[in-house]
Formats: C-alpha cells, structure tokens, sequence
C-alpha cells in the first residue's frame, strides 16, 4: 500500500441522513455494523488477532464538509486494519478550540485508535448516528482501490457527533469492501 502525503485528505463532502430515511440500508449482519452504538474499534478488535492504525494524514486545514467551511478543523484520517487488511476509513474532524483543550491526547494518539480516547472517558458523549452510501467514483472508493479491493458496489459508512463540554468533534467511519464481505459472511 502506497500513501503519499499529496494524497491526503481523502475525505470528501459526502451527504449523510438519519437511518430512518434510507429505505436501502443494507441487510443484516452488516446492518448492525452500521448502526452500533458501541465503540467500533472494540468491534473491530473482536474479529481479528492483529488491530493496527495506519495515519494517512493528519493536520489543520479547511474541511471539505459544506457545514464546516467557516473554521480550520484538525483533520485525522486512518486506516483501521485488521490481520493486515483494511477495514475501515475513519476522518475525525476537531474544531480548534476543542484542539486547545485536549491537544495532548489528540496530538499525542499516533497509531492508537481515537475511538479508546472517546469511549474511555465519560467527558465524551456519543450523539446520533448518520449514514451514507456512496459509488465507485468517489475518492474513498479509488482508495479502496488502492488498496486492491474490489469495489463493486456502493460503500456504506456512519458519522457520529461526540459532544464535549460546548464542542462537538466528528468521526466518520466507511467500510471498505474487504470489511463488508467478511461482515456479510458472519451471518
């Protein structure tokens, strides 16, 4: 796997809905994937005797996202890995002065897995779950590409606000096709 640093963000703007007005979510087992509250890498780890975290990119710049163009965000972008293949893409958006008052343990995760940070601590609260679905076209799914899975159909994903104190931060997660596949075999 070949990522540069002019590839990041790979992140773009993507419109994402309450699961209540997608009338094509995907079937079960995957369906609860997508919509578990719980934390995803705890999930994650479940399936797998070796859970790596592979940073694309991480900085402050200008989000892609239309509802956060007015301010600088710390962008995250990573590779959830299971037994040496990619499951998932996660971006974390995290306003600046959220970034201030937690910047040790944001700036300080290197390969560690964001979501033991927010579900370890009680300061974070999980707010709704948003989903997407998106085609071959997007950049995400030439990614997945990259990363020789075959994208064959549409990629789900979720986003999730997590409230703290006045800020929210926002982690989006998309399957890649690799994790759907095995997700879908665990019926």
């Amino acid at each position: 796997m070949t990522v540069t640093r002019l590839s990041f963000p790979y992140g773009e703007s993507i419109e994402w809905f309450s699961p209540e007005q997608i009338t094509n979510l995907p079937q079960q087992p995957f369906q609860d994937w997508l919509l578990s509250t719980c934390s995803l890498t705890k999930k994650l780890k479940k399936q797998c005797t070796h859970f790596e975290v592979k940073v694309l990119g991480e900085d402050t710049l200008a989000p892609l996202e239309q509802s956060f163009t007015s301010q600088k965000m710390w962008i995250r972008e990573v590779l959830l890995i299971l037994d040496g293949t990619p499951w998932v893409f996660a971006r974390t958006l995290i306003p600046g002065d959220l970034l201030e008052k937690k910047q040790q343990e944001f700036l300080g995760l290197g390969v560690r897995p964001l979501g033991e940070l927010l579900y370890s601590a009680d300061e974070f609260t999980p707010g709704k779950i948003e989903v997407a679905h998106f085609e071959a076209c997007t950049k995400i799914a030439k990614l997945a590409k990259s990363l020789n899975q075959e994208v064959d159909k549409p990629l789900w994903g979720r986003r999730r606000y997590f409230q703290y104190e006045t800020e929210q931060l926002v982690v989006s997660e998309v399957f890649l096709p690799a994790a759907q596949q095995a997700i879908e075999q665990l019926a």
